[in-house]
């Protein structure tokens, strides 16, 4: 049962914000303060080069309900998010940016879905403010993901969420290593609800969130939520095996007719045909390998079972 003043623990990975941390902090403990409940808020530093560490044991320092957290090196954002919820003590977490994109107004209403019940709430954008060529990649990802891995994944889904303690518990067992957290509360099920928000504008500093990193994202929602690409290679290969059979058997008839006279097609003549037969089959077999080496890899990373993320310091120390 909640609490009539339940303890919400508010978790931002950092990498290079120091102008936007202390705007952060006085929008989330006014929308604690709207929202009636009491609040802890953890920031994880995971590896930052400016001067934003500094900033959060300032900010812990004037509040004791300020925490930091700080990473011995950048491990990514996925991470950075689940080590500030390995640290969170609240009956629910909310998990958010701290560019001041996920607009903290929102944290009221989804608040208020809890209090009713909802165990997750999760947000989606109503518009992105990607560039043309971004918003498509990032668009034909969301698609493809829910597709191959039967997850109900909607474009605009970020990491602006809230989750219930018990839900927390279930994601924190959960051992992958490669940390896919839209996909994981979305497979995880539970009562969930959505929430949409319109983007705010980045407050100070540069965008993280590179192509290298979408295409990274992209590769841990598709080949840890499903077997789709096995399926489609071998798919393939049964495409090709059949093609090449119905060939081999024209070509044979071919023959047979020939040496009775009753039909002549002539062979495509010269190398053209034997080359691209060639190089379009090591093309397929050359795929193949780099997608079984994408499944293998993950396995031989899970098998070594190093930590998603390792602490250099925290204000729990003090």
């Amino acid at each position: 049962m909640l609490n009539s003043i339940p303890k919400i623990s508010f978790v931002a990975p950092v990498y290079n914000e120091e102008n936007n941390l202390e705007i952060l902090y006085e929008r989330i403990r006014n929308s604690a303060a709207v929202s009636r409940v009491d609040y802890e808020v953890i920031f994880v530093d995971d590896g930052s080069t400016d001067n934003s560490l500094n900033v959060m044991k300032r900010l812990c320092g004037a509040d004791e309900k300020v925490l930091y957290i700080s990473l011995s090196r950048n491990f990514g954002h996925q991470n950075a998010i689940f080590a500030g919820m390995t640290y969170a003590k609240g009956e629910a977490v909310v998990t958010m940016d701290a560019d001041l994109q996920h607009p903290p107004s929102l944290i009221p209403q989804m608040v208020k879905l809890w209090r009713k019940g909802a165990e997750v709430v999760y947000t989606k954008k109503n518009e992105s403010n990607l560039p043309p060529l971004k918003h498509f990649i990032v668009k034909a990802s969301y698609r493809f993901i829910s597709r191959i891995s039967g997850l109900s994944l909607n474009f605009g889904q970020s990491d602006f969420r809230l989750i219930d303690k018990k839900v927390l518990k279930v994601i924190l067992e959960m051992p992958e290593y490669h940390k896919f957290l839209r996909g994981q509360v979305s497979w995880i099920g539970f009562r969930q609800e959505a929430l949409s928000y319109d983007v705010g504008k980045r407050h100070s500093g540069k965008p993280k969130y590179s192509y290298k990193t979408l295409y990274e994202l992209a590769m841990n929602g598709i080949f840890s939520f499903g077997k789709y690409p096995l399926h489609l290679v071998m798919l393939f290969s049964l495409v090709v095996f059949a093609v090449s059979s119905l060939y081999m058997l024209f070509i044979f008839i071919n023959r047979v007719l020939m040496l009775f006279n009753l039909w002549h097609f002539p062979a495509f003549p010269g190398w053209t045909a034997l080359v691209m037969v060639v190089l379009f089959l090591g093309s397929i077999q050359l795929m193949t390998i780099g997608i079984l080496g994408e499944y293998v890899g993950r396995i031989f990373d899970q098998t070594k079972k190093r930590p998603v993320f390792i602490v250099r310091e925290t204000s729990n120390e003090k």
